[in-house]
């Protein structure tokens, strides 16, 4: 039977649901919108759903390793690309779950019913997934495990035995790839249990914001000067600051493009050659910063999955994806579901708009704000402006050892030592639980358009969904290994985020304008307004990762190569 002959069950009515886009994919089922919930403030709790994991998982890798590298060389003043990757990003939520709302699937799936089919969009979705594929963030997350193991900042480069391992010696670097492979491997427990995935996640992630921004904003609000404040946080509207080769060793290291555009100096600021010129070295670290600033990537589309699971619109009838351990009861519908549109409808549908809306601009986004700027308030704060950190590895604990000596400074060494290690801890509860998040949003996007797309799968019982979501998790899991023993951390941040996450997400921003207006009904779809901001968003993420690519990949190239020839010669 072909899938647009299948059986309509439980429509409304009269009701036929459409089937635009690609007829590889299934017709989708027909249902009645649910009225949206009515915010007050006694039922603030049901209104905490995916922008709340979403946020809290938008404090990871680029926030804690690439915002304090931008800050404590250059201070607040290039914070404005991460205003932009915010605010792009936004719109791009919002847009996604619009999506989720009407059909009761994830936009993932959405992507695969666009022409033409789902047989070239695995290919290319394949390839711009690979940024968050990598477990960059496994591998940055095992130096702070390690500092509080050593009591000191690890050294990769070090040859010297360090640690016993169960009778075995390791080097820093040695330890630094077990602790990074046990940190991968912790992944399995929150999404392995707790009835849906997605509660699991809301209570690590909870756990997580409320952990680390508070830890964070007892040392903005206790040990950091008005100044500092002022430099991060006016940083984030210094639009056209770009760095620039100083004169001379502490010299000017900003100039602004506006003011070079009113001066007359654009051609030498970009094509000139000594001080002043644009600074072509830190492309790499600045594209990373704004393509983490939020989430980043393809990281973004798992709030369309966690729309669906929280059961808003038309995901109340779906169901979600269970966890392995206790969620035997728990189902997913094969297909998603429409409604007919009608004035109540489209009543309840404003409803549910600014719901989601309203969960972005009040939550989500400032806790990205608050999520780049508190890390990077304490580099500014704690490190000498101008310093250049050469070994990435060494970003998640950078500011330990000042933060221990301002505390200690006031309040008694013994606090001191314990702040270091409280500084530590976040930064591995930072990037261990995005380690997490990020592994859930790879799986759901995979496993969710194979149960729809696949025909074979959508034979399985709508209970098995979370035997599928597993056995991918397993597979997910042994990749990750082969990855962390293979290819250095720092070179995964610079791979996965500067260049194949801006990619992604610029792509992305397109496929969604195109998927909200054409498989969405004319009265549903977004106004022209929010689909030029999209399309901007997409050229802002695109430019970036084109600019990254062509200043990084020759130096990629060069370090493996290096890397190859050294195994040679041992």
């Amino acid at each position: 039977m072909e899938p647009s002959d299948r059986p309509l069950t439980d429509s409304p009515a009269g009701f036929v649901p459409p089937h635009p886009g690609s007829k590889q994919m299934p017709r989708w089922d027909g249902g009645e919108l649910p009225t949206a919930p009515i915010f007050t403030g006694r039922n603030l709790a049901m209104m905490l759903g995916p922008g709340l994991v979403l946020g809290a998982s938008a404090i990871g890798g680029g926030e804690w390793l690439t915002g304090p590298l931008v800050t404590a060389r250059f201070g607040g003043s290039l914070l404005w690309l991460c205003t932009l990757s915010i605010l792009g990003q936004v719109i791009y939520n919002i847009e996604i779950s619009r999506y989720a709302l009407y059909s009761g699937e994830p936009i993932f799936t959405g992507k695969f019913r666009t022409f033409p089919g789902p047989m070239v969009w695995v290919l290319v979705y394949l390839l711009l997934d690979l940024g968050s594929v990598l477990p960059y963030l496994a591998s940055n997350a095992a130096v702070p495990a390690a500092a509080m193991l050593l009591k000191r900042i690890p050294d990769p480069s070090s040859t010297a035995e360090t640690w016993n391992l169960l009778g075995t010696g390791l080097t820093d670097r040695g330890l630094l790839k077990v602790l990074s492979c046990a940190i991968f491997a912790s992944v399995f427990i929150p999404l392995s249990v707790g009835g849906k995935v997605y509660n699991s996640m809301k209570v690590v992630m909870t756990f997580k914001l409320i952990t680390v921004m508070g830890f964070l904003a007892f040392l903005a609000i206790f040990f950091s000067s008005w100044d500092t404040w002022t430099e991060i946080f006016s940083g984030f509207i210094k639009f056209g600051n770009v760095p620039v080769i100083p004169p001379e060793a502490g010299g000017k290291a900003i100039d602004n493009v506006f003011l070079a555009a009113r001066e007359g100096r654009i051609n030498s600021l970009f094509f000139g050659t000594g001080p002043g010129v644009f600074d072509l070295s830190v492309v790499g670290i600045l594209a990373s910063m704004a393509a983490i600033s939020g989430n980043g990537g393809l990281t973004n589309t798992p709030i369309s999955n966690y729309t669906r699971d929280q059961g808003w619109g038309m995901g109340r009838h779906v169901g979600a994806i269970p966890s392995i351990v206790g969620g035997h009861a728990i189902k997913l519908s094969h297909v998603g579901m429409v409604f007919p549109v009608n004035a109540e409808s489209l009543h309840r549908w404003k409803g549910w708009m600014k719901h989601v809306a309203r969960e972005q601009w009040y939550l989500w986004m400032p806790a990205c704000f608050l999520g780049i700027a508190l890390p990077s308030m304490l580099s500014v704060q704690f490190l000498p402006r101008g310093t250049i950190l050469t070994n990435n590895w060494l970003a998640a604990g950078m500011t330990a050892d000042g933060v221990s000596e301002a505390v200690g400074g006031r309040l008694g060494s013994s606090f001191g030592d314990t702040f270091w290690y409280l500084t530590l801890f976040c930064g591995l509860l930072v990037l261990g639980t995005s380690m997490a998040s990020t592994a859930d949003g790879v799986l759901r996007r995979w496993v969710d358009v194979f149960w729809t797309a696949v025909p074979w799968l959508r034979k399985w019982d709508t209970r098995h969904i979370g035997r599928l979501y597993f056995g991918v998790l397993c597979i997910y899991l042994v990749f990750g290994f082969v990855m962390l023993t293979v290819v250095p951390g720092d070179r995964l941040l610079v791979i996965g985020t500067g260049i194949l996450y801006n990619y992604a997400l610029g792509f992305s921003c397109f496929h969604v304008v195109v998927i909200n207006s054409i498989l969405l009904p004319k009265e549903l779809r977004p106004g022209w307004g929010r689909r030029i901001c999209l399309v901007l968003a997409g050229v802002f993420f695109s430019t970036i990762a084109v600019i990254s690519t062509t200043q990084q990949v020759p130096d990629l190239i060069k370090e493996f190569q290096a890397l190859q020839q050294a195994e040679v010669a041992k």
